[in-house]
């Protein structure tokens, strides 16, 4: 049974024209580990070329689409009717969550003005996404960490040149836990949640570093948790202390800071 009480009530709005179809299934399953999904809908002119292929997953996955036809050439439509029925959903103070499924900063206002309602937002889109509307969420997801690198269907057939570029950009990413931002930016929450002895408690951390980056994820770095994370970068004591209900605490401290 549904504890809406406890859990988000999210909705999600997918803006079509400027999200990969086939990472939707993907985008769905992320946000279900945040709460129940009550409204899905995507938007687009849905009799353009440019929307073809999106029948199956919009029936697979039960999402209504809204049809938006495009008045004008080089006018976007559909990003106006996202916005409105967004600010509907909002008047209607039913919802805990938004998620904005798009690459276009023009939803950066719309992100901004739902977390002046003290509304939780999500942002899903690629890696290229502007840093406005990333910073304009609380938590920004990039679309390439859900599906794990895997690439496009229409990009299947990829040349062999492709291949090693796409190999060489995966090493890059398994290098850059230890590049000097990613440390940095662990540093800095560290010191700011750390008690006298220079020990800080890891999800105090974790929280500190989403407010302050809406696009940090773990993932980008090839590690699925951040205590993973830290480990890995090699800069930080790590030490687990187990509670009396069975679970595990986790705390970090910074290398460097106890050497001064």
């Amino acid at each position: 049974m549904k504890d809406l009480d406890r859990e988000k009530k999210i909705a999600v709005l997918i803006d079509a024209e400027n999200a990969q179809r086939d990472a939707i299934s993907a985008v769905l399953a992320e946000l279900s580990k945040h709460g129940y999904i009550l409204v899905k809908r995507a938007y687009g002119d849905w009799g353009s070329g440019q929307l073809r292929g999106w029948k199956e997953p919009l029936n697979n996955l039960a999402i209504t689409p809204v049809q938006q036809f495009s008045y004008t050439q080089g006018k976007n439509s559909s990003d106006m009717a996202m916005v409105i029925d967004a600010m509907d959903l909002l008047y209607s103070e039913r919802y805990d969550a938004f998620a904005l499924v798009s690459s276009d900063s023009d939803f950066t206002k719309l992100a901004s003005r739902i977390r002046e309602s003290q509304v939780y937002v999500f942002g899903i889109g690629e890696e290229k996404t502007p840093i406005a509307f990333r910073n304009a969420c609380d938590n920004f997801i990039p679309v390439e960490v859900l599906r794990g690198g895997v690439e496009a269907e229409g990009d299947a057939e990829e040349s062999d040149a492709s291949k090693s570029q796409s190999t060489g950009a995966k090493e890059v990413k398994q290098e850059s836990p230890f590049d000097a931002r990613l440390v940095d930016i662990l540093r800095d929450s560290v010191r700011e949640n750390s008690d006298d002895d220079g020990w800080a408690l890891l999800a105090a951390c974790g929280s500190l570093i989403k407010r302050q980056n809406p696009d940090f994820d773990t993932r980008t770095y090839g590690y699925a948790k951040l205590g993973e994370l830290v480990e890995a970068t090699k800069s930080f004591e790590v030490k687990h202390i187990k509670s009396g209900g069975g679970g595990t605490t986790i705390f970090v401290k910074d290398k460097h800071a106890q050497n001064n």
